[in-house]
């Protein structure tokens, strides 16, 4: 059973994992694969704590494709707790973090530990540690029908009998962190104020694709 918070019970400061493409929701899961001495050294840190968290962030990604310097992250990101952990002969971690709940950076801390460690703000996301939220408008034959082309398209698979019966925040959360976008849209996703902004997101990026990338691109 996943640890419950609440607001007070989250750090101030946080070991945060700089990762494109690497995005994280409440109550979702993602999987990492651990394999960097500094990241390595990360990990038997947060095993220490009591709260067992880790910010995921996104670096912004410069113009020429790679990503910044550590102090230019975005300023959302999304902390996990580490619910599962193994470790592999050859000294990797295989690790699960379960998403607790997004957070603002207020400042970054290094020098201390081979990682970098931020100051954050959880009080813009305190829906984050309530119940699943619902998308009251949400319309599953219609979502569902632009998944399969945007599926089609990028050539990717999945067992439709699952998403047909998954709920719904579960379903949106689950494909925003899945599908190919670029670190930007996922970013987007991240920061979506709701369940139903992030759907709606959602849906506008995959009939981006299926135009083939032409203009109205997200900003």
């Amino acid at each position: 059973m996943t640890k419950s918070f609440a607001i007070t019970d989250l750090p101030e400061r946080l070991p945060v994992f700089p990762l494109p493409g690497a995005l994280l929701l409440p109550r979702a899961r993602l999987p990492l694969n651990i394999f960097e001495p500094r990241y390595l050294a990360m990990l038997d840190d947060t095993m220490k704590t009591e709260h067992r968290l880790i910010g995921m962030i996104q670096p912004i990604v410069m113009p020429e494709g790679r990503s910044s310097e550590a102090a230019k992250l975005h300023h959302i990101g999304c902390a996990g707790r580490l619910t599962a952990f193994q470790e592999t002969e050859d000294g990797r971690y295989m690790i699960t973090l379960t998403g607790v709940s997004r957070f603002r950076i207020r400042g970054t801390q290094d020098g201390f530990t081979p990682y970098l460690r931020a100051d954050v703000d959880w009080s813009s996301f305190q829906r984050d540690l309530g119940r699943r939220e619902l998308d009251a408008d949400f319309d599953r034959p219609a979502f569902l029908d632009v998944l399969k082309r945007y599926f089609e398209t990028a050539q990717l698979a999945s067992d439709w009998d699952s998403l047909k019966e998954a709920e719904e925040e579960l379903l949106v959360n689950s494909l925003s962190m899945l599908c190919p976008f670029d670190p930007e849209e996922k970013q987007a996703l991240l920061e979506a104020p709701t369940l139903q902004n992030r759907r709606e997101t959602l849906v506008t990026l995959m009939e981006f694709a299926l135009r083939g990338g032409e203009d109205g691109a997200l900003q």
